[in-house]
């Protein structure tokens, strides 16, 4: 789960990491309210933020600078509202100025290549790190950091000389990023990023903007991270399938897709887009659903309602290599899906099986002989039946 900023830095916080005061508002009287309480720790500064899970905020509009609250509800009233890369703005984090002298760039995040951590730093903060490591690799310093032992003082310096800061800064922000080390591993996530960590004219480092990722499948240790779940903003049809526990992705596409297994499904992605290219309109997939490996009828009639769920879906392709997964049961499962949404159910089922029962798992397709099902013996031609059938 990606946090906002306003949650990121207010968990950085409660983990000791300097940052500078926020406070969110939805309304451009919060806005106002929330300049009057903080302007003053900054000569009568904020900057008013959008709050979005995505980039390029600033180059959008959706950051400004205000030197009064009347300044600030007005930055409040253009950004509330506004359409960052596909984003609604809802709320907007007014916080308090700064003076800064320099910015930085550090994170921490999850190197499942080399299956370990990676720290990376840099003393060219505030831009594009994605620029920075393509245009001039040489100024983004990575380091492994060994999971058993974090970043302690001697692994924080070993950081900040590999970034290559000078003694008497690099001795400030080495605490700095033993606190965001602690933000990462008490709290399970699998991203802390702060761009830029700033030093003010005052000489003191501060995480001015921070971007934190938690691992999912660490909730069950962190029941308090339900509440930084923005559900007013997830897609229903990923709710809906997270509430049947299934591994569900909405895509922009018309062929809705099942398999078993995460490889098979992705697999099944690629051959549906290439079947979707010889065909007009070239219909691409419209989800990522994997049943997993043991699913059961009712498994496999849960995920064929939520795929059928979607206006987007034309065409619907099943993709079951039996094994944990008897092909009988997923074809109990599209029979029982089908009588139950009756009426509803009005977008065709391309099916492949094999594997484990495959036979059974024909024959009692084949016997319900349901109009909206027709049983491809290849995965190549699944797909294409089911482009072709998406594409009409």
């Amino acid at each position: 789960m990606d946090l906002f900023e306003y949650q990121a830095r207010d968990m950085f916080e409660a983990h000791g990491v300097p940052v500078l005061a926020g406070v969110v508002a939805d309304t451009v009287e919060g806005v106002r309210a929330a300049a009057e309480q903080i302007g003053p720790r900054s000569g009568g500064v904020v900057v008013v933020k959008a709050q979005v899970k995505t980039g390029g905020r600033g180059k959008a509009g959706g950051v400004k600078v205000a030197t009064s609250p009347d300044e600030a509800a007005a930055a409040g009233e253009a950004i509330l509202g506004m359409d960052i890369k596909g984003h609604t703005v809802h709320r907007v984090m007014i916080a308090q100025g700064a003076k800064i002298a320099e910015e930085y760039y550090f994170s921490v995040l999850l190197d499942r290549a080399n299956r370990t951590y990676l720290a990376m730093c840099s003393k060219e903060g505030g831009m594009e790190i994605e620029q920075l490591a393509v245009e001039r690799p040489e100024a983004l310093a990575r380091v492994a950091v060994d999971p058993n032992t974090g970043i302690d003082t001697a692994k924080a310096q070993e950081i900040v000389d590999a970034a290559g800061f000078d003694t008497e800064t690099g001795a400030k922000i080495v605490p700095v990023l033993e606190r965001l080390w602690e933000v990462y591993r008490d709290e399970d996530a699998t991203l802390v990023e702060v761009n830029p960590l700033v030093k003010t004219e005052d000489g003191e480092v501060v995480a001015l903007d921070g971007k934190v990722t938690l691992d999912g499948n660490a909730d069950f240790r962190h029941t308090e991270h339900a509440a930084l779940e923005d559900k007013a903003a997830a897609d229903p049809l990923e709710a809906a399938a997270a509430e049947k526990g299934l591994n569900y992705v909405k895509l922009d596409g018309s062929v809705g897709i099942i398999g078993n297994g995460a490889g098979l499904v992705m697999s099944t992605l690629d051959v549906v887009a290439y079947a979707g290219e010889q065909v007009p309109g070239q219909p691409k997939p419209a989800n990522f659903l994997d049943i997993g490996g043991g699913a059961s009828a009712e498994v496999m009639a849960n995920g064929l309602g939520i795929i059928l769920g979607d206006p987007q879906v034309k065409a619907v392709f099943v993709n079951v290599f039996g094994g944990i997964t008897a092909c009988d049961e997923v074809a109990k499962g599209i029979v029982g899906a089908l009588d139950t949404l009756g009426d509803a159910a009005t977008k065709p089922l391309v099916v492949r099986l094999d594997g484990n029962n495959v036979e059974e798992g024909r024959r009692i397709l084949a016997e319900r002989d349901h109009p909206l099902v027709t049983i491809e013996a290849t995965m190549d031609g699944a797909a294409a039946k089911a482009a072709e059938l998406a594409a009409k």
